[in-house]
């Protein structure tokens, strides 16, 4: 088995390490949420403190009564009795790629934990590319044909894992392409698992979101959290609504074994964030502006700098491709080594070896204090505020010099961007 250190986590190390030897480092490599936690949430945990019973596996009736109406609130009707909460949807994934067994479908790019938890559990993914300007969800055209070609060889492939909207890319898979997964799906007995803890994060409130539950709800699970809407990454607290109860119960005969159950005054504190107050609506609402404002902004810098960048659509991620390097490994060394710029090569996330694409993450400019970070938060113009006006001249200037740099490797300049 040759599983290493998370790249994200990796990559934070580093720069730690980086800015304690005095160096300068723009920290665009972690996908933490960057903002301070509701009052109203640090309350709800602060009376929940003397909760410390194991209490149920499957988390306590409050939460997943909760989760069950945050579902319910988006067209998907949900049985409280089919809501399994973990901690972190990440240690939810494991256990449901453990209770599955068999292969997995992945689309490439995918977060850089969904192959590496397959190696561990022993089981090979099937890397798949999305459609042409989606991400998230491996093109269905090239679904079957790579099914029916890996089970002819001997391997029992059960699940496909989709990410919406996705991260590396931040880019939201069209409903039509998940119609078409969903149906294929079925016709291939295949289990998706949908991973949407970035859907509360979609830029434009008026989208059109689509998730595989909405059209085969017999056969997909749902996965999500709180670390990326409210900023809740360090209480690790997640939530999976199951298709059945015969899944259920394999995911909580492993949950038994591996976490036994989740912290009871985090959960006491989930169960009031799904039930959707106003005042923790609002603060989503308000982090989904902040995010899609900063990352735009990004975005625009590297297709002014001549990368090739799909817009955003939701969540704090941008995944530009920059023509003259020649590996993603190469480009992330030179933001790093020479500019001061942390980002991650596309090869953590699944990409091919050559491929010149990076990660792209801009949820730390939003300040060093919880202070900026609220002044963000609630800044007509969050671009003006000193802090990330900084951080955006130390990008220009990174993009300046690796232009320079690429020009010279290449005998002239990157190509042109274009955010198609």
């Amino acid at each position: 088995m040759n599983v290493i250190l998370s790249a994200t986590l990796a990559a934070n190390e580093d720069i730690v390490r980086r800015r304690r030897a005095g160096h300068r480092v723009l920290n665009l490599a972690f996908g933490e949420a960057g903002l301070p936690v509701h009052p109203a949430l640090r309350n709800r945990l602060s009376e929940a403190s003397g909760n410390n019973g194991y209490g149920q596996v499957a988390g306590s009736t409050a939460l997943r009564e909760s989760a069950a109406g945050y579902w319910g609130r988006r067209g998907l009707p949900t049985d409280p009795d089919l809501v399994v909460c973990g901690p972190g949807s990440k240690a939810l994934l494991f256990g449901l790629l453990l209770a599955l067994g068999g292969d997995v479908v992945l689309p490439m790019p995918s977060w850089v934990s969904y192959a590496a938890q397959a190696e561990i559990v022993g089981v090979r993914p099937i890397l798949l590319p999305p459609p042409p300007g989606e991400g998230g969800v491996p093109d269905p055209d090239l679904l079957g044909p790579a099914v029916s070609e890996a089970r002819s060889r001997g391997r029992a492939v059960r699940s496909v894992l989709v990410t919406l909207p996705d991260n590396p890319t931040g880019r939201l898979a069209r409903p039509e392409t998940v119609r078409r997964l969903a149906v294929l799906a079925r016709e291939l007995d295949l289990i998706i698992i949908s991973d949407e803890i970035y859907r509360d994060l979609v830029h434009d409130p008026a989208a059109v979101f689509a998730s595989p539950a909405d059209f085969a709800p017999e056969r997909t699970v749902i996965t999500t959290g709180l670390s990326k809407s409210l900023a809740l990454g360090g209480w690790r607290t997640g939530t999976a609504r199951l298709p059945g109860a015969g899944l259920r119960d394999r995911l909580l005969a492993l949950a038994s074994e591996i976490w036994s159950t989740s912290p009871a005054p985090v959960q006491q504190a989930a169960a009031y964030a799904f039930g959707e107050p106003a005042e923790l609506v609002r603060r989503v609402a308000d982090s989904r502006r902040l995010h899609g404002i900063v990352v735009r902004a990004v975005a625009d810098r590297f297709v002014r700098s001549g990368a090739r960048v799909e817009p955003p659509q939701g969540g704090f991620y941008i995944y530009p491709e920059i023509s003259s390097f020649a590996s993603s490994t190469e480009l992330a060394a030179e933001l790093i080594e020479k500019h001061g710029v942390a980002v991650l090569p596309g090869t953590a996330f699944g990409d091919r070896p050559h491929t010149n694409r990076i990660r792209v993450a801009t949820s730390l400019l939003y300040g060093e204090t919880a202070e900026q970070r609220l002044a963000a938060l609630h800044a007509d113009d969050p671009l003006r505020l000193p802090w990330i006006d900084a951080s955006l001249r130390h990008l220009d200037e990174a993009l300046e010099g690796l232009g320079r740099c690429g020009g010279e490797r290449s005998g002239g300049g990157a190509r042109t961007g274009t955010a198609a």
